[in-house]
Formats: C-alpha cells, structure tokens, sequence
C-alpha cells in the first residue's frame, strides 16, 4: 500500500525519479531495432511486427485502407462519438488560441528585422494500441497538429494480434482528419518513421506516448527527426489541505495508478489526518477498481502520502518533483498557482480532476513526465512550428554595422567572415 512519509525521503525520490531510468537495460535491444529498420527497411518492419506483435502483414496490408476507416464506424456508440466531437470542439477552440504571429520590425537605420512562423511539412504521431486503444490520444495530438498548419500528418499504431486496428482509434482518426495509417508499433515503427521505408516516407518530428521500447527509440532516432519529448509513466501530485475530500483525494491518485505498474501517485499535505484518511480510501477503492493489481503495485512502489509542515512546503515539494499532473485541491487555489513553477498541467481547486485534461477541458494530454516538466512543456501548437529570423539590411545599414561586424569577425579568427563585410563596403 501507499507509503505515508513524514517531511521528505531522499531514498523514495530516487526510486521515484529513476522510474523511467530502471528500464534502460532495453536500450540495446531497441538500438538494434532501429538500426535494422534503417538498413533493412520495410523488412525489418514486417519482421519485427511479426515476433513482437505476433501479426504477419502483407506490405499492401500495413496501411489501414479506407474501406476499413469506414467500416469502423459502426462499431463505435452514437455516445462515445459524441464525446469525441465535443472534446474535438474543445482541443480546437484552445490550440486556435495558441496561434503565433510572424513579425516584422524596422530599426533605428531603417533595416528590417522580422521573424516568420511556419507549420513543419509532415508529422509522424504515435498511437499506443494492441490490445488498449487511446482516441483520446489521438484527438490530442493529432488536432494541435492540425491547428498549427501541418499538412501531412501520418499515424502509426500497434496491430491488434487479427491485424486490425481498434475502431474507437480509426474513428477518433476519422474525425479529426487523418487518413494515412499504419498498423505497425514499437522501436520498429518511430524507425520506420525516422528513416522512411519502400511503404512509408519519413517524416520530420514524431510525436506521442509509448511504452518504453517507443521512448528509448525516439532518443535514438533524434537528430534525424526531431520529437516531442521523452514521456516515461504517468505521473500525479496531489497539493491538498483539510478542505479536501479524502475519497475524491484517492479516487485521483487512482486515476493515475490504474495506468501502468510504474505509474506515480502523490499526495503532499500539511494535513496528517487527511493523509491517514486518504490512505483507507484508496485500500476500499482499490477493492472495486477491475485495475486493482495494476494500480496497488503501483501505489506500492511509487505511491507516497507525504505529511510536511505548511502549504509552502508542499508547493515546494511538488516543484521538484516536476509532475506530468498537479492538483492543486485547496481551498484558495488561485492563491497558490504564482507557487507553481514545474509541472505539465496544473488543475485547480475540487472540480478540476485530473480526468478532466485527460479527455475533455482542450489542452492536449501529453505531458512531459520523471521530473522534465523542469524544462519541457506539454504537447501544443508550438510542437508543430518552427521560426526563421529574417534580416533585410540596406546599403546605408551595412556601411553603419560594417567596422564592427569585421573587428569580431577578425577577433575570432574568421578572416572570411570578415572579408565577405569589407568587399561590399570598400568603395
């Protein structure tokens, strides 16, 4: 069961922050694998679906077809289709907002000076699948991506072991405008998308969550392409005090518990009493959640309910742990938000649960995890966007900037440089 720590446990931090670096010993099999992809092409790709997936797929058959994309919609609840359109409404309506500008300035010479924003041509976005399927995923990224102008956008997800893939993600596909699908997973896919193959073109970023194999082969393919993050297991923290619900406390650290076995769930508190509650109810939850054993392993090696002195303390706890997810389940959760300097996404007060980014509030659900929410941020338009500065000097400009662009050109060394000034200027 959940651990109840008093103040703050160095060994449980880093158990905590090595969650993601446990898993390493994988590096070398997923190197392999996407070397392999690079030499091999589509061959290593048909081999490795093969023994790691268990499905043997014909080169024409990788592609999902459109009678396929069609056909999945019946298998989809007029309900379920409903939700999707809602939070495709949602995720649209925020990323819109997220739109930069390019610009143009002139100086004090008159030279222009300017940055131009455009969309990055073609996107590789990863869907986990098998035997789970993930449209929320799918709308999350696939929509910023959207927004941000991208004009190809290609999809890959794991097979299911008949070959198919599972109509909730065709359809959340469908809807939000993708069409050019493939059922292929793993180290051999992020390859496969990287360095292109006979069936598949590469691409120039790749995106989305993944197991292990997906995020060391992402770290293994940057440079080629660029990526969006490297995300290990889901992560909450939990900031509350005694205005606090002790059952919708648990029920959150559960949401997050449930996902995966390395999954971590935290609560911070100056309140012993509410963690000592929060604790029985995860133990009478757990007994009705059907993701029981995931979850209770979970909570047992990555959970903690840590007591510490004041609000302030708790904030600053939860800032170095940098979480994919913070709740902030106070009774003045404004007053605090200035506090937060490190997490993915922060859901204040008693009414924002964690679920609610997960599938419908508009921002995406990728998050940075294992303590990056430091330096990276979540999934957004930007993910989708690179910036050129632009310089436009007039004759009068350059002979103003001429001397001293040529004294530092000259100071490092770089006698071209400096000449490439003094042949435009010396008449």
């Amino acid at each position: 069961m959940i651990r109840l720590i008093e103040g703050w446990d160095a060994d449980w931090f880093k158990n905590w922050t090595g969650r993601l670096k446990a898993q390493e010993e994988a590096a070398a099999r997923v190197r392999a694998i996407v070397e392999d992809v690079r030499r091999e092409g589509h061959a290593a790709v048909a081999r490795y679906t093969w023994e790691l997936d268990g499905v043997a797929l014909s080169p024409e058959d990788f592609r999902v077809a459109e009678e396929e994309l069609l056909a999945a919609q019946q298998f989809v609840s007029s309900g379920v289709l409903s939700a999707l359109r809602r939070a495709k409404e949602n995720i649209i309506e925020y990323h819109r907002r997220q739109l930069p500008n390019s610009w143009f300035m002139s100086d004090s010479s008159g030279n222009i000076l300017g940055q131009v924003c455009r969309p990055l041509h073609r996107v590789g976005i990863y869907i986990p699948g098998g035997t789970a399927a993930y449209p929320s995923s799918v709308l999350m990224t696939v929509l910023p991506a959207k927004v941000a102008g991208v004009e190809e956008i290609v999809l890959v997800t794991p097979p299911r072991p008949d070959g198919s893939v599972h109509p909730l993600v065709l359809v959340a596909a469908w809807e939000a405008g993708v069409q050019e699908i493939y059922k292929m997973g793993g180290a051999q896919a992020i390859a496969a998308l990287a360095f292109g193959t006979e069936y598949v073109r590469p691409v120039d970023k790749i995106v989305g969550p993944g197991n292990i194999y997906v995020t060391l082969a992402k770290k293994e393919v940057y440079g080629q392409v660029d990526i969006d993050m490297l995300a290990g297991p889901s992560e909450i923290v939990v900031v509350a005090d005694g205005s606090a619900r002790p059952d919708w406390v648990a029920a959150d650290l559960l949401s997050q518990a449930e996902h995966d076995t390395l999954a971590g769930s935290v609560l911070i508190t100056p309140e012993r009493s509410l963690a000592e509650q929060v604790i029985k109810e995860l133990d009478i939850q757990l007994k009705v959640l059907p993701r029981a054993s995931i979850a209770s392993r979970a909570l047992e090696n990555y959970g903690a309910a840590i007591v510490v002195d004041t609000l302030y303390e708790a904030l600053d706890k939860a800032n170095t742990l940098a979480p994919e997810h913070l709740e902030l389940y106070v009774s003045e959760p404004w007053r605090w938000l200035g506090m937060v300097r490190n997490a993915g996404a922060i859901f204040l007060g008693p009414f924002s649960p964690e679920p609610v980014g997960d599938y419908l509030a508009g921002p995406s659900h990728v998050l940075p995890t294992g303590g990056t929410g430091r330096f990276y941020s979540g999934l957004s338009v930007d993910t989708f966007l690179k910036k050129s500065s632009v310089i436009a000097y007039h004759r009068q400009g350059l002979l103003d900037i001429a001397q001293d662009v040529e004294e530092l050109a000259r100071s490092e060394g770089l006698e071209a440089h400096a000449r490439a000034i003094s042949l435009r200027t010396k008449d």
